[in-house]
This record gives C-alpha cells, structure tokens and sequence, in this order.
C-alpha cells in the first residue's frame, strides 16, 4: 500500500469515526412532556436582606390576574400586552417570526400569562417591584396582585411609554414607566415618593419567571437552553436539569443560586432562538440569583439592587431593562456596543444615557469551537447582508474558507503529487529491503527526508476540515438568521434537513416524503445529499482504485456511506460540503496537473465500474515423483 493511499484511507477513517461519535453523542432530542403547574403562595419579606417576593401569585388569585385589566402593546416587532395585576408583562408574540413556514402559522410567543395556556406554553412573564427591608411593612410596597392604575385607553408602543401608578395604604405613592424601542428592549423605570414623616427603606427587583419547561425544549447535547448570564464579565449557564440540581437556601425558600456583581451583568433564560433576559444598572452592585421551586416547578431569574433609603418629602428612581425576543446578532451586537444604533437605524433620536450591555453577545450559544464560530458567522452575515441569499452566502463563505486554508491544502496536493514521483524509489526501496520491515522504514524516512516531502501532508485538508464543519454546523443550528432561510426551489429552509425524497421520487410522485427523523427518511434521502455522495466519489476518482482489495472496498462505499450519514443534517450543512467538495476536486486537478500528473478521471471511473475477472484456480501441483525401481 503506499503512503498516498494510506494518508487518504487515514484521514477518511479519521472524518468517519468523528462523524459517528457525532452522532452517537448529538442524538436528536426527544419530545418533552409538560405537566400542569400549580402557582405557589407568594412570600413577604421584612428585613434588609433583599430576598424578593416570590414572582407568582396565590392559587385563589388566578382567576383575577387572569381577568385583570391589560394595556396593549404595539410595536413594529412585538405584540401583546401588560396586565396590570402586578404590572407584568406577560403576553408577548413576535411578529416578525411565525411557529412554521406556512403562510398561516401563528407568530411564536414568547410570553404567556399565569392562567392561560397556548399550545402546550405555560406561563412565562417578567415582574419589577420593590421589596419591603427594615421595618417596613410588606403591604407597602407592590406585590405580584397588586392592582395598577393605567391612563384611560393607554398603548405601549415605541413613541408613547406606559407610566402606571399605585399608592400604598400609608401612602408611599410608586409610578412605574414602561418604555419599548423599536426591536426587543423594555425599561422600567420604578419611583417611589415618601410624603410621611419618617424615612423608609426598600429595594428595586426584576424576575423572569417560568414555569415548567418550555414546550420546545429540545435537550440536545450541543445546544444551550436554560440560564444564561453575566457576573463581573463571567459567564454563567445553567441547563434546566442543572437548576433543579441546585442546594437549598432556607432564607430564599427554594433551590438557589445567589451571586454578587460589583460592576456589571445581567441574567435570564435562553431558548434555541429566544431570550429574556434582566439587565440592571450596569457599573453598579447588584445581586444575580437563580431559583428553582420544586414543589410548583417554577424556574425564576432575579436581579436585586441595594437597599436604598428614601427620606420624607423625597423620591427615589430605578430602573432595569429587559431584553425579550428574538436572539438577532445584529440587534444584540447593537446592544452590546452602541445601543443607541438601534433607534438611530430606524430615524429616531438615540438616547444618550442608555447603557452598553457588556458580553452581551455571548447570550448567543457560540459553543465549543467559538473561536472559528464567532467569525464564521461574522462573514456569513455579511455576506448574506452583500447577496441577499443566505444559500447563495454560504457557498461564498465556503470559497473564502477555501481561500484561507489555500496555502496549506496546495502544500498538501504538492506533497501527495511528489509522492507519486517517489513511487519507482520506493518500489525499488522495497525490493532491496525484502521482509526487513524496520530496514524498509528507515530507508523510507530517509528518502523522505532527501527529497523534502511530508508522506502526512495529504491529511491536513480533511483534518482542518473537521473544526470548520463543526463550527459551520453550530451557526446553522443555534443562529436565528438561518431559519427558515431559503434558498432556491425547494430548499425553503437551510436549517432543516433537505424536504426531497426518493420515495417519492423528489415530489413527482402523489404522496408525501417520510418523516424527518423516521428509518424511511434515513434511507430515502433527498437530493442535495445524493449530490454530496456524487461529489465525494469524484474526488475520489481523481487517483486510480487501489490494487489492494480492502483498501478498493473502503474507497467503494465510503461517499454513500457519508451520503447517508450527513443525508438528516441541515441543507445548509449539506449545500456547504458539496460546495466544499467541489473546490477541492477543481484545485486538486489543477496541482497535479501542473506538476505533470494530469489525472485520468474517465479512466479511474471506468476501471471502477469493471468487473474483476475471477481469479483462475491455482493447477494442482504436481505429484512427487518416488524413487523408481528397477
């Protein structure tokens, strides 16, 4: 066998055993079951501790947030409203992103309020008060079900904030401002004035709360869902199982996970493509907790601010931002750096005094690989931004990535030509070495040396393959802007595994394609990945069969085996290695080539298709003649 062979055998093998670990490890994700969910008493706290009230409601007080007074929200990316039961936001769609690809399918919800359940979704909402410390009592500050006071006919929409208004029995008088901009950013504003004689003490909080899993959750290995957050430039995430896994903090009642930020941050939930998440005053202490309550099954996030002392006659402000909607990296990027672009994209006045939110990027589940992730999907981005096709924009991602690693696949072809020159040598080297392996080896290594070529060159351009595939495939799955991007004809989602079906036969025939993820989508696959086997056995033919026979079986049925492996990944994924593929086959051919080994691609074809003569039995050998006798 030579070394050409043997460092494509290699690194076949190689791309083959970490595709089967992939899909060992990355099975798809089964269905989760939700169960009812029972509110759980809310809490009251009476010292300066800051331990928030507790988000939910009491079980009689259901049905009266449930029929509580609303206030609509309307914007150009978001709709629903404000119950004003507690001041939640609690009722949210976004109308740039419907359930399914039909015409017809509903806007997906993010938010869903405490009685109401839609198609599987329970309830899920954000909540700000203030809590009661020292000897402050609890009926003075707002709780969960306290009843606000709304202008007549008021709407939330991105020109006209909701201020809504409520005063305690001893008279503590609290207005709560609640802005929108023009994608996925509330701020609450909270302020409390003390007209009594004597101060009193309190401190602002904000909770995302949810409760039960989400309906969607898909519990796959390579994705993120659950919390996600930032402490004093660390990052936190929590999977669902992870939070239930929480120790008990008696003073929080319940399983928790308290941290203390002295500069920076924010936390919430992440979803596949969704979030809402709690950003405080950033450059300013606040306290970070995660709870779980087990015996309701309700995940809540929380942010708490120091306990702050408002004098007689005098008010005191707070305010908090929530981020709820689709994780766009445009959009996050923008509230990351530079938030007031958002408003100034769309002809608004930027405000000047909105803070950047630092590390918000990273909400977005980059994964393992974020170093080559992170960039990949910056080019990407742009490139769809140039086309105007996200198809389109990864075949050209793909001929840039060609580009970058140019220089090491041509040292690699040149090396694997050079080794072909080195054939007769190393055919003689063999000869003279006979059954002395070791002998053979070392002759080898020195006629290597001699003539400056790396027998393991040839593996280095499906080696370098493997991190990009990963990371490529990590931005299709977790990034927004890939779904439902179409691409041309049939191909209406990039993020989904290819529609078409042999079974029947891609569409002609009356009756509907397997089911992704059943046996007969497995083997009837579609058309881009009866492409991509095509395109693999051609590059394969660009040198002739092995004359080993085993070597000849893995060249054989390797393309189909990758074929039907990479036949229930993302069409995106797919478009990428057949494009992949493609390049590699045309620079291929052209370096040897030119360095004079044009290869006979008709003619590995049409030996490959040959079939081998059977082997001739071997003439019996003749009888040993005995001595004769006279």
């Amino acid at each position: 066998m030579d070394d050409q062979n043997k460092n494509l055998i290699l690194a076949t093998a190689l791309s083959f055993i970490v595709l089967l670990v992939w899909f060992v490890l990355f099975p798809p994700p089964d269905p989760v079951q939700q169960t009812e969910v029972p509110d759980l008493p809310a809490a009251t706290q009476a010292d300066a501790t800051a331990t928030a009230p507790a988000a939910n409601v009491t079980t009689p007080a259901t049905e009266a947030v449930a029929d509580a007074p609303r206030v609509k929200i309307d914007t150009p990316e978001l709709e629903g409203s404000i119950s004003l039961a507690g001041a939640r936001i609690d009722d949210l769609l976004l109308r740039s992103y419907r359930e399914t690809l039909a015409a017809d399918s509903p806007l997906v919800r993010l938010f869903s309020p405490v009685g109401v359940t839609e198609n599987g979704a329970q309830p899920y909402y954000a909540v700000f008060g203030w809590g009661p410390a020292g000897a402050l009592a609890a009926t003075e500050v707002p709780d969960a079900h306290t009843l606000w006071q709304a202008p007549a006919g008021a709407t939330l929409t991105v020109d006209t904030p909701l201020t809504l208004t409520w005063t305690s029995p001893a008279g503590l008088a609290y207005a709560r401002t609640i802005a929108v901009d023009q994608h996925y950013m509330f701020t609450v504003t909270d302020k409390v004035t003390n007209p009594g004689a004597e101060p009193v003490s309190l401190f602002p909080y904000g909770i995302v709360a949810r409760h039960g899993l989400p309906a969607g959750l898909q519990n796959f290995f390579v994705l993120h869902e659950g919390v996600v957050g930032r402490t004093d430039g660390e990052l936190t995430e929590l999977k669902y199982k992870d939070i239930a896994d929480l120790d008990r903090n008696e003073r929080e009642g319940a399983l928790a996970q308290i941290s203390e930020a002295q500069t920076d941050g924010w936390i919430g939930f992440t979803d596949k493509y969704w979030m809402s998440t709690l950003i405080p005053q950033q450059g300013a202490p606040f306290t970070s907790v995660v709870k779980y309550l087990p015996q309701a099954e309700i995940y809540q996030t929380e942010t708490r601010q120091p306990v702050v002392t408002v004098a007689p006659g005098q008010s005191v402000e707070s305010a908090t931002r929530l981020f709820a909607g689709a994780k766009e990296w445009e959009t996050i990027r923008n509230y990351q750096n530079e938030p007031g672009a958002i408003a100034s994209l769309f002809g608004a006045k930027p405000n000047p005094d909105l803070q950047p939110v630092p590390g918000f990027i990273d909400s977005i589940d980059w994964g393992w690989f974020y170093f080559l992730t992170k960039p990949i999907f910056f080019v990407l981005h742009f490139l769809h931004g140039l086309i105007g096709n996200m198809g389109l924009a990864i075949i050209a991602l793909t001929f840039v990535l060609k580009v970058l690693v140019l220089p090491l696949a041509y040292k690699s072809y040149v090396s694997m030509a050079r080794m072909k020159e080195l054939q007769p040598e190393m055919e003689a080297l063999k000869e003279r070495a006979g059954e002395d392996k070791q002998k053979l080896q070392r002759e080898m290594m020195q006629l290597y040396k001699d003539k400056k070529v790396n027998p393991a060159a040839g593996c280095l351009p499906i080696l370098i393959q493997i991190p990009i595939f990963f990371s490529l495939y990590k931005v299709i799955f977790v990034t927004i802007e890939l779904r439902h991007a179409p691409f041309f004809g049939w191909l209406r989602d990039l993020s989904a595994p290819d529609p078409s079906s042999l079974f029947n036969l891609f569409g002609l025939l009356p009756w509907a394609a397997p089911a992704h993820g059943s046996l007969l989508a497995l083997i009837f696959i579609g058309v881009l990945p009866i492409l991509l086997g095509i395109s693999m056995w051609l590059q394969q033919k660009l040198n002739p069969t092995p004359t080993d026979p085993a070597q000849a079986a893995i060249f054989a049925w390797m393309p189909w085996i990758f074929m039907f492996m990479l036949g229930g990944f993302a069409s995106g994924l797919v478009l990428y290695w057949i494009t992949n593929n493609t390049i590699t086959f045309a620079q291929q051919y052209a370096i040897m080539t030119s360095h004079g080994h044009k290869p006979d691609l008709f003619g590995n074809i049409k030996s490959g298709l040959k079939r081998k003569p059977k082997a001739e039995p071997a003439p019996p050998a003749p009888a040993k003649k005995g001595p004769s006798k006279k």
